[in-house]
């Protein structure tokens, strides 16, 4: 049987005159990383995609059209698990707008970019070489929200589903969630349905539950964690439960930002920007609500990012003013987070994403 080895790479706001995108060496038994390499010539790589079978990276970015103007762009690196290095494939602009989240749809065929300033997102395709090719979709939301902020459509982040049937598309000025009907065949994406959340919430990020037919959204903000019943036949969402991401005794300015969950589903995570902390929830298997059970210091400014390590036994944040990534265990029974003293100083870390790849 061929070894498999887990990486770790981490996205970053950084000028394209220095280094912004790293991959990591990650231990399994101590959740530490070791960097191995680092690509510069990417003006602010901050978020992150990783297809594992291709072993490419593809991270965020922008470039300026003829006129000067910032444009959302993709790029892709190709990584040598054998030399820990990166090799860029190409870089391709990807949306009229600066971008703010990059996915994979499942079959690794289609590259999904959101713009929270253009309130749109575009799908691009993916070479053969694994690059990132010629944009091929670009769909615009219209309508504002109840707070200033919400003065537009900000489009946050495309999240597909495990069957690779929709994508949930979470719309911050317009507090809505929207479903888009996925045509693999046709490399092509279609609106199907859309559900409205309380007025201010802001959603911003959302997961599917790997084995139960619920989907959970992080609400930047009003600091809220929203739970959707999913019904995969008729491509819906609808709203179970809502609560908040802090403890009751906070008083401060707080704005969420990202959500995961444990492998095995049993757990919930979010991240807290000014609480500075990791919200954690325990999920009734029944019904699919959530239940806090703590509220862990991420110890560092600004928790853009955070990732379960594959095994569960592990969570790396990303605290973006703090500039490191600091490691946390996690405790499979209870959910808990306890600090383990490791920590990756980077500039600006605001994405982690781990790959695990089979040896060469």
């Amino acid at each position: 049987m061929t070894a498999t080895r887990t990486f770790a790479f981490i996205g970053s706001y950084a000028d394209a005159e220095g280094p912004g995108l790293y991959a990591c060496a990650y231990d399994e038994s101590t959740g530490a990383l070791t960097l191995l390499d680092q690509a510069d010539g990417l003006q602010n790589p901050t978020f992150l995609a990783v297809n594992e079978e291709s072993r490419t990276i593809y991270p965020l970015t922008e470039i300026k059209d003829a006129e000067g103007t910032r444009r959302g762009a993709a790029a892709a690196y190709r990584f040598s698990p054998a030399e820990g290095r990166l090799q860029k494939v190409n870089e391709a602009q990807a949306i009229p707008a600066t971008a703010c989240h990059i996915a994979l749809d499942r079959t690794n065929r289609l590259v999904m970019t959101a713009s929270y300033h253009g309130g749109l997102f575009g799908v691009s395709d993916v070479r053969d070489d694994g690059g990132v090719g010629a944009p091929r979709e670009l769909h615009r939301h219209e309508g504002k929200g109840a707070l200033p902020v919400q003065s537009q459509a900000r489009v946050h982040s495309v999240i597909v589903d495990r069957d690779n049937r929709y994508a949930a598309v979470s719309d911050l000025g317009l507090d809505k969630v929207f479903l888009y009907k996925l045509d693999p065949a046709n490399r092509s994406l279609k609106r199907h349905s859309e559900t409205d959340i309380a007025p201010g919430s802001g959603p911003r990020h959302f997961v599917f539950h790997p084995q139960l037919p619920f989907g959970y959204g992080i609400n930047e903000l009003n600091s809220t964690l929203t739970v959707y019943a999913y019904d995969a036949e008729a491509g819906r969402l609808k709203v179970a439960q809502t609560i908040s991401t802090l403890p009751k005794a906070f008083e401060g300015d707080n704005a969420c930002a990202d959500i995961h969950l444990s492998p095995d589903g049993k757990f919930l995570y979010g991240s807290n920007r000014g609480h500075d902390s990791i919200v954690v929830c325990r999920i009734d298997p029944k019904n699919g609500l959530l239940e806090p059970v703590e509220y862990a210091p991420t110890l560092g400014g600004h928790p853009r990012n955070f990732a379960v390590s594959p095994d569960g036994r592990f969570v790396l944040v990303a605290n973006r003013d703090g500039n490191h990534v600091v490691t946390f265990s996690r405790d499979a029974d209870t959910g808990k987070l306890l600090p383990t003293g490791s920590e990756l100083s980077v500039s600006k870390p605001v994405c982690v994403r781990f790959a695990a790849f089979a040896g060469e």
